[in-house]
């Protein structure tokens, strides 16, 4: 606890139990989560109380948001501690198969240069294709 703790004051967030749980969610998942997942997780937390406990950690750069194609926002927690200079740029994986979208911390998303007077507001990119478990299961 005492970890998460230190994260939530590196972003200038006091720590409250709900707080602390859906950082531990996010930080232990091994996929991106949406909300109804989160809420599945903290059952019987309350849908609005996470919501807004998202909507901060995002405030604070403490969470991403992926929308990867599904229709669902996804959340992601995210260590940088703020936008400018964000290192923790990087692609996002979707399998069509089994709907899980996966970071890929290792692949960072490339600068790309634009032209004079445009301004870049954020960057993502997701890819879809096959996972490796569902690859695994299709080719058995």
């Amino acid at each position: 606890m005492q970890q998460l703790t230190e994260i939530l004051a590196d972003h200038e967030i006091k720590p409250t139990a709900m707080r602390l749980l859906v950082l531990r969610s996010l930080l232990e998942a091994n996929s991106t989560l949406s909300l109804r997942e989160l809420e599945n997780i903290l059952h019987p937390a309350d849908r609005s109380t996470i919501f807004r406990t998202l909507s901060l950690f995002e405030q604070h750069h403490l969470v991403h948001t992926i929308d990867d194609g599904s229709g669902s926002v996804r959340y992601e927690a995210c260590l940088s501690k703020h936008d400018e200079g964000d290192d923790d740029r990087h692609l996002h994986f979707r399998c069509l198969q089994c709907g899980r979208t996966i970071c890929l911390t290792e692949q960072k998303i490339p600068l790309i240069a634009l032209p004079p007077s445009y301004q870049v507001h954020e960057v993502k990119c997701v890819i879809t294709g096959r996972c490796p478990e569902c690859t695994k299961k299709h080719t058995c």
